[in-house]
């Protein structure tokens, strides 16, 4: 049934928060959900920016950051150990030509330590990388004809190693190990004569479980222009993939309460997919590819830019199709920056913290009735010393567009508020003695 649907974002709709799903967007119905991690709070805060990278921040998006010069505080000995843990509050006014509906959500977001080790610096962490989470009801002559709903995800848990091969330069690898699962069910309503509903209604209900490995390489370069100017750049490149998908499906017969809206079940009949060779099939990740470069100068400012390519068009699994509905090679191009007033100011505060901004354009590769759907986003955010050793809070503000009302589609204006701790330690540290 699913698989038939022609169209599912329509101007009639209505969605309800769930804070336990990572998105309520309606996009999140199409393949694996949407894209949940975009980085760090750092690197959103500068419109998802990945290439500039640090002693003191981990840079989850380029394996190269996870190695860098040793500090002079550390009497060039080593560089700290870097534990990062972020989340994040959502929210979104959704907007159709008939209408409108808000939700929110509150998620975690990432959870990753890194570590050096000689020339070497080792990394790892877990996120959920794509987000299912959705409610929604379409109409014909003002009668309910489809009830969706949507849950579930892909996380990765990842291993990553970085080395360095001569000062400034850099190269890095994660083997990132994805599972999840992406639940969603539809009712398709049956009416009387007298357009009542029918007591007995039944609804499809459909699973996929996920898993399978994927890489990620990354370069980094530094080198200094002169003594006050720095030049960056940053590559990644994460090959083409496939997950195992392990798909079920089932029919209930179901009994909907006119007062509270609850669905209960009579019986479930399982459907066999293996006679249509979907009981397990494979789902082909696209690969992807980022560079950019920037100036700045050290501890002061910083000013540069990104481009993203993702072959998106060679996403597929058979279980996950939908009529008017093709995914096209994805891009973005990010635009960001920071700004530290004083580094060393022992007298004011705020004049030690960090100012990033940044913004961003994106086609997410996503097509529906020929509409492409695009985001833009401009974000903020402010890195607060915390403690002696290099350790900051991170804040981040993310306000922009996702989607069009043309096409009987919905736009999206989404309001994100991210925070991050960013914590730092010397764990090992050589013994000296008079």
């Amino acid at each position: 049934m699913i698989k038939k649907l022609v169209i599912v974002l329509i101007p009639f709709f209505a969605l309800q928060t769930n804070a336990q799903q990572g998105t309520s967007s309606p996009y999140s119905f199409y393949g694996i959900g949407t894209l949940k991690f975009k980085g760090t709070v750092v690197n959103k805060s500068m419109g998802g920016l990945s290439i500039y990278t640090d002693s003191i921040h981990a840079n989850l998006r380029n394996p190269a950051g996870y190695v860098g010069p040793n500090l002079k505080s550390f009497d060039n000995e080593s560089r700290p150990v870097k534990f990062a843990v972020g989340g994040s509050y959502s929210s979104l006014n959704l907007k159709a030509n008939s209408g409108s509906d808000k939700t929110s959500t509150t998620t975690f977001d990432y959870l990753a330590l890194s570590f050096p080790v000689g020339k070497f610096g080792v990394g790892f962490g877990l996120l959920p990388y794509t987000s299912v989470g959705y409610k929604l009801e379409s109409t014909e002559n003002d009668l309910i004809a489809n009830r969706y709903s949507g849950k579930g995800g892909l996380n990765k848990t990842f291993l990553g190693v970085g080395y360095q091969i001569a000062e400034g330069l850099s190269i890095g690898i994660d083997a990132s190990y994805n599972f999840g699962n992406v639940q969603n069910s539809v009712i398709e309503f049956v009416y009387d004569e007298e357009n009542n509903p029918v007591q007995y209604q039944t609804r499809e209900n459909n699973r996929s479980d996920l898993s399978g490995l994927s890489f990620n390489f990354g370069l980094s370069y530094k080198t200094v222009l002169n003594e006050k100017l720095e030049f960056t750049s940053g590559f990644t490149y994460a090959p083409e993939s496939t997950l195992t998908s392990n798909n079920t499906r089932s029919y209930s017969t179901i009994i909907i309460s006119s007062i509270s809206g609850r669905e209960y079940e009579v019986n479930t009949i399982d459907a066999d997919l293996g006679a249509f060779n979907l009981k397990r099939t494979d789902l082909t990740m696209p690969s992807r590819l980022s560079f950019g470069a920037g100036l700045g100068r050290p501890r002061k400012w910083f000013l540069g830019a990104e481009y993203t390519f993702q072959n998106t068009k060679k996403f597929s699994n058979p279980i996950f199709s939908v009529d008017n509905t093709t995914f096209v090679n994805a891009s973005g191009i990010a635009l960001g920056g920071f700004f530290v007033p004083d580094y060393n100011s022992l007298s004011k505060y705020w004049k030690r913290a960090t100012y990033r901004a940044g913004l961003h354009f994106d086609n997410t590769g996503l097509e529906i009735n020929n509409e492409t759907i695009r985001e833009f986003g401009i974000s903020f955010g402010v890195g607060l010393p915390v403690g002696a050793v290099f350790s900051n809070a991170n804040l981040g503000l993310e306000i922009g567009k996702r989607g069009t009302t043309n096409q009987n589609l919905i736009e999206e204006n989404f309001f994100n508020l991210n925070i991050s701790l960013s914590l730092n330690d010397r764990w090992f540290q050589k013994l000296k003695y008079n």
